[in-house]
């Protein structure tokens, strides 16, 4: 009878510290948030009129990947969730015509990072 008490109340703390531990785990780190970082912006022709069509090209300068964006008839973008860890590089184009190349760096600690892509149509 006391064998059992006593086996049963390990079992219960092995539990709880269990449950601690995974909580404790679970929680983010402040610099690495789980929602990542939030680029957005829009692509604008040198008067501010939106481009629809365009395409945003967003580059991970670590691995050379590269995510893509057709912007709509407002002319915005957006990019969810990016790692927190890595530099990007970013610019748009819209019929034959290209950005200027801007940089997201992992230094900048916003979560949100809001850029303007200008392109000359001419």
């Amino acid at each position: 009878m006391i064998h059992q008490r006593i086996v049963l109340a390990g079992a219960a703390v092995c539990a709880l510290l269990l449950l601690l531990a995974n909580l404790t785990s679970a929680t983010p780190d402040k610099k690495e948030k789980s929602t990542g970082k939030l680029v957005l912006g829009k692509v604008l022709d040198p008067q501010d009129n939106p481009l629809p069509d365009a395409i945003v090209y967003l580059t991970n300068t670590q691995t050379r990947s590269i995510k893509t964006y057709i912007v709509g008839q407002d002319g915005t973008y957006r990019f969810p969730a990016l790692s927190t860890a890595v530099d990007y590089e970013i610019y748009a184009q819209y019929k034959g015509h290209k950005s200027a190349t801007k940089s997201v760096s992992q230094f900048d600690e916003r979560s949100q990072v809001y850029l303007d892509l200008k392109i000359d149509t001419r």
